[in-house]
């Protein structure tokens, strides 16, 4: 069927959830795709993409052959796990942006909350509601609690805040060694000695080559006994074997947000293990979401517009 849309419009792509999206520039042409629907206009017109929010990168890519005109792109999610892999295959440069810092308060306010359930024993009182049983019992208080946070950007340094009034020993680590407001961010080769003494572990580092599996079997090894791992950045910085080998023997435990594979299949050994506590990827998914999405898509319409440099560009 024939589209609309004159092919030498500039074309804007939004995912359909911005209904009420307001305050955009003139000049532009937009349209609202859902990842299922027919494309909604040419995609050869289309110089701003702005994939839905879906974790199926296939979804993503489809239009993207079709889209000769495309100068960038701006993900909804903070990661941009193989985009980038994607966008190289295309002619010509396409700037590729994220939602860095966007969906950190709530990944931060989402790991707070695993920490608190796990320690406290949430999902096995759950579960004994569930069966109609009363089964009170003692449980870790995560007042005083050494933590280890992976990965000190927004998202760590959010987290940080949130375990103020805890008085815990907060230990910081990124890619790069630094001085922080709160404290020194130590380096992340230091890490499989800071591991040691952490009662608490939290990734929310970046997933890159140099990063994947970086919690391997080694370092798990490191960890003190009891020691809780808790997940809300990518579940490949986890080696899934090595992870299910330490808590299926009940010396560590574990919340992920995230998980290798993803989405978690049906009956995956990971489901079934006492101690590992699973949420399905919803750390960016609180009532706040979308207003602080729009407010970035409308900021960065407004510099695409006028031709100044893009927020949160990204090397791939």
């Amino acid at each position: 069927m024939p589209f609309d849309t004159p092919p030498t419009s500039r074309q804007i792509w939004l995912p359909t959830e911005f209904t009420s999206l307001t305050g955009l520039p003139g000049g532009l042409r937009y349209a609202r795709w859902d990842g299922r629907s027919p494309f909604p206009s040419d995609p050869s017109a289309v110089e701003f993409y702005v994939p839905p929010l879906v974790q199926d990168l296939d979804v993503i890519s489809r239009p993207l052959g079709r889209m000769t005109r495309l100068k960038a792109v701006q993900a909804l999610s903070s990661g941009t796990d193989g985009l980038g892999t994607r966008l190289r295959r295309l002619p010509g440069r396409v700037i590729l942006c994220n939602a860095g810092g966007v969906h950190a308060r709530s990944t931060a306010e989402l790991a707070l909350a695993l920490i608190l359930a796990s320690l406290r024993r949430i999902p096995e009182y759950i579960r004994a509601q569930d069966l109609g049983l009363w089964r009170p019992g003692v449980s870790p208080s995560l007042y005083g609690r050494s933590v280890l946070v992976v990965g000190y950007g927004a998202v760590g340094s959010a987290l940080d805040d949130l375990l103020t009034p805890f008085d815990c020993a907060v230990t910081r680590v990124a890619r790069t060694g630094r001085e922080s407001a709160r404290g020194p961010v130590h380096h992340v080769g230091q890490l499989p000695r800071l591991i040691a003494s952490a009662d608490i572990v939290v990734l929310t580092t970046a997933l890159t080559p140099e990063t994947r599996h970086l919690v391997d079997a080694k370092l798990l090894a490191r960890a003190r006994d009891g020691a809780l791992l808790v997940n809300v950045a990518r579940g490949a910085l986890v080696d899934t074997a090595a992870l299910l080998k330490e808590v299926r023997g009940g010396r560590l435990t574990a919340a992920l947000d995230v998980t290798d594979p993803e989405p978690l299949p049906a009956g995956h050994p990971l489901r079934e293990t006492p101690g590992v506590l699973i949420t399905p990827h919803v750390g960016a998914f609180d009532s706040t979401m979308w207003p602080r999405l729009e407010a970035l898509i409308r900021r960065q319409l407004h510099r695409f517009a006028s031709n100044e440099e893009l927020d949160n560009m990204v090397v791939y």
